[in-house]
């Protein structure tokens, strides 16, 4: 069957190949973890969606072949159509739709107890980005344990689950990590970001009733000024008004979600948070890139202010099911406005090129393939 795949550690070596197809009783990553006996899945891939990630696995960033492999197949944000089960699985039945959880676990004691998010191990595996194949293929199996559901009524957004996952867990972490103070009830929120993990923190927000303002650098009327609009937020253009500048207007946030990819912009948003507050950071920024900060000031005020930074990465089963139920939420409460994040299809696993291509442009808000009808 088709897979799209690179060449760790060679730039550019983004390419077609051809690779056997799997069965259900195939392990699909032995060196990590092993499906039990009965309880795998075997999924027709429908969309998957790309984003930064695949194209700097594919500059050479970051990124491992599984062991005594060249190759990694790509993509982890998954969704398909259950095809066949295993004997012991009950959780579902051919004909549902699915996404597909992407870290795996490895030794730790997190690992053990089922938090493989938080790995207490340097070495993480995760399907498409780290020493497991991911899933631009045709189709794919797992061990149901890291199979989610997507509710049929839902299936238009399926692709966004990974995503989805991501925001649903760092807002929760952020609020559990707040329980520290015994009664934590944020009313303002700054978003730095408005790509898709921006735009669905701020839906999130919404959600919980935060009056969020959402912060990106071109400004507005556009789409993603729109979108936050329609989600009851408030758009703000950084190269009309700082985020220092909101703060002295509206007031210091009492969260801030950070989706940029900018180091500096993670560090300048310590200066505006709010006594008691929290920052989220969910952007992991490679290469090198120095930033010039007051530290003292920034100490003095985070000592006395009581605040916290959490930063998160990845979400297991619980969070794709946490995201899963905020993109139906917020398609009840803001109707169609999520599915204005889905901008930029590709039609078919032979198109990688064209795939590559979009992740480069400013406009492709999210950028999917449509590996089946």
């Amino acid at each position: 069957m088709k897979a799209i795949a690179v060449l760790p550690g060679k730039a550019n070596s983004v390419h077609l190949r051809d690779i056997p197809a799997p069965k259900l009783g195939d392990q699909p990553h032995p060196h990590v973890c092993k499906i039990p006996e009965g309880r795998a899945v075997l999924v027709k891939t429908l969309q998957i969606g790309v984003d930064a990630t695949d194209r700097e696995i594919n500059e050479a960033l970051y990124g491992n072949a599984p062991p005594g492999g060249e190759h990694l197949v790509i993509g982890h944000e998954s969704f398909g159509q259950v095809l066949e089960v295993g004997s012991k699985v009950t959780e579902v039945k051919p004909g549902d739709y699915v996404s597909c959880t992407v870290r795996r676990p490895g030794g730790s004691l997190y690992d053990v107890i089922g938090r493989n998010d938080i790995t207490g191990e340097e070495v993480y595996y995760e399907r498409g980005i780290n020493l497991c194949h991911g899933y631009l293929t045709e189709s794919f199996v797992d061990d149901v344990e890291y199979i989610v559901k997507v509710p049929k009524e839902l299936r238009h957004l399926g692709v966004l689950a990974e995503p989805a996952s991501v925001c649903a867990k760092a807002i929760e972490q952020a609020y559990l990590a707040q329980t520290r103070l015994q009664v934590w009830m944020p009313r303002r929120a700054f978003v730095l970001g408005a790509g898709q993990i921006g735009l669905l923190a701020t839906m999130m927000l919404r959600l919980r009733g935060l009056e969020v303002y959402t912060l990106a650098t071109r400004p507005g009327p556009h789409r993603k000024s729109e979108i936050t609009e329609a989600y009851g937020a408030t758009y703000v253009s950084s190269k009309q008004t700082s985020m220092a500048d909101l703060a002295k207007q509206v007031g210091k946030p009492d969260l801030i979600f950070e989706a940029t990819g900018n180091a500096e912009i993670c560090f300048r948003a310590m200066e505006v948070l709010g006594i008691n507050g929290a920052l989220i950071w969910t952007s992991i920024t490679g290469g090198k890139h120095d930033v010039s900060v007051d530290g003292a000031k920034i100490n003095l005020e985070w000592v006395l202010g009581n605040k916290l930074l959490v930063s998160s990465v990845n979400g297991n089963r619980r969070h794709f099911e946490l995201g899963i139920q905020a993109l139906s939420h917020g398609e009840l409460t803001y109707p169609g406005v999520t599915s204005r994040i889905l901008t930029h299809p590709v039609a078919g696993l032979d198109k990688y090129q064209e795939m590559m291509k979009l992740l480069e442009e400013k406009e492709a808000l999210k950028v999917f393939v449509n590996v089946a009808g």
